[in-house]
């Protein structure tokens, strides 16, 4: 007998996928403090016109981006130690809130589901 993944496992699914694509296709971008504002609004809009997706926040810590930029071209690049995302994917009656956010203690940007909520 075949068994399919009910909602709360294709939204958590949807999620990951999101948060996923989302880090591997935008790390590495060149930054500076001039165009952080103009990228963070590409991440989210990129992101929000997937499948499932209702909401997407997109931070990037300006502090680290001040840190780290190249004093002779005046820029730097993504990294994921930079990146705050809030996500919310719908599928069917479930809504899930995910999240990445740098995790200082393990040193690398933590990808997690924060709540799943039932719609019905």
């Amino acid at each position: 007998m075949e068994k399919r993944p009910d909602d709360a496992q294709m939204a958590a699914f949807e999620a990951g996928i999101k948060l996923g694509a989302l880090y591997h296709q935008f790390t590495g971008s060149p930054l500076n403090l001039q165009n952080v504002d103009s990228l963070e609004k590409a991440i989210a809009e990129s992101i929000s016109v997937q499948p499932f997706v209702e909401e997407i926040n997109v931070t990037i810590n300006r502090d680290i981006i001040a840190e780290e930029l190249n004093g002779e071209f005046g820029y730097c690049e993504l990294e994921g130690k930079m990146l705050t995302v809030h996500l919310v994917v719908i599928h069917g009656d479930i809504r899930i809130r995910a999240s990445m956010k740098y995790n200082k203690e393990l040193d690398y940007p933590l990808m997690k589901i924060n709540e799943i909520e039932s719609l019905s």
